[in-house]
């Protein structure tokens, strides 16, 4: 199979699964096939799907992560002692675990196409991070809590592992609540990597996207976070800080410089 015969086998069997969509005509326009097989991933429910479905789905993901191109930790700014910084798609990363800003459902983001961290983690990764954690969160009994953390498998990813941290909410005034929360994401997740013999891992901006913590605030949070638990522990886990917006790079850049 070539790509385009893998993108519209993947299109027709899930479709299959959605019968309000089963009559739908899949367009001939390349883009418009990659919308809709990202639409279809990001509402499927957690369930059984085909070895063959697997394999084609995850021929056709290596294909693309191929194109986007992979990013080591050599083509990061080093900026401390085992610290990077690194602007963009988080979903290049080839390193030891990147961080998902997860809700706490932890089964990734249901809306179509949704430019969330969560929904691009989920889309790129396939549809067998989806089953694991919800595997995980069956086992657990009750939705994650606020500043844990859990790790699974990255499958499709270049990175290793996925380690998912539910970050706080903040509506109206940041609260010191607030902030201890968000700090206890950066020490879980950094925790979990430990455990896991995770030689480097890459963090978004936890909590400053729907969440509304103040980017700053976060930074400085994230910043110290991460100084603090490296000497307490004398951890020599890297640690990227990657970023998309421009007003992160900055901040980021003068924190650490």
């Amino acid at each position: 199979m070539n790509q385009n015969e893998r993108r519209k086998y993947l299109i027709e069997n899930l479709l299959k699964e959605q019968p309000r969509y089963a009559k739908m005509r899949i367009p001939s326009e390349v883009n418009e096939q990659k919308t809709i097989l990202r639409s279809l991933m990001n509402i499927r429910m957690p369930g059984f799907i085909s070895n063959e479905f697997l394999q084609i789905q995850d021929d056709y993901l290596a294909e693309v992560c191929e194109e986007k191109g992979n990013v080591t930790i050599n083509d990061m700014e080093k900026v401390k002692p085992d610290i990077y910084i690194w602007q963009g798609d988080i979903t290049r990363l080839a390193v030891g675990a990147i961080v998902n800003a997860a809700n706490s459902g932890m089964t990734g983001c249901y809306q179509p196409c949704h430019n969330c961290i969560d929904n691009c983690i989920h889309t790129y990764a396939g549809i067998q991070l989806r089953n694991k954690c919800d595997e995980i969160m069956r086992t657990q009994g009750f939705e994650e809590p606020t500043g844990q953390a859990k790790i699974t498998p990255a499958y499709n990813l270049p990175c290793d592992y996925v380690v998912h941290t539910v970050g706080p909410i903040v509506q109206g005034r940041l609260t010191k609540e607030h902030e201890r929360l968000l700090e206890s994401c950066y020490r879980s997740c950094l925790e979990i990597a430990d455990e896991n013999d995770v030689e480097s891992i890459a963090f978004c901006c936890i909590s400053t996207g729907v969440f509304m913590f103040p980017n700053k605030r976060a930074a400085e949070i994230a910043v110290e976070t991460v100084k603090k638990y490296k000497e307490e522990k004398n951890s020599s886990i890297k640690v990227i800080f990657n970023v998309f917006k421009d007003e992160d790079a900055v901040i980021y850049h003068r924190l650490l410089k």
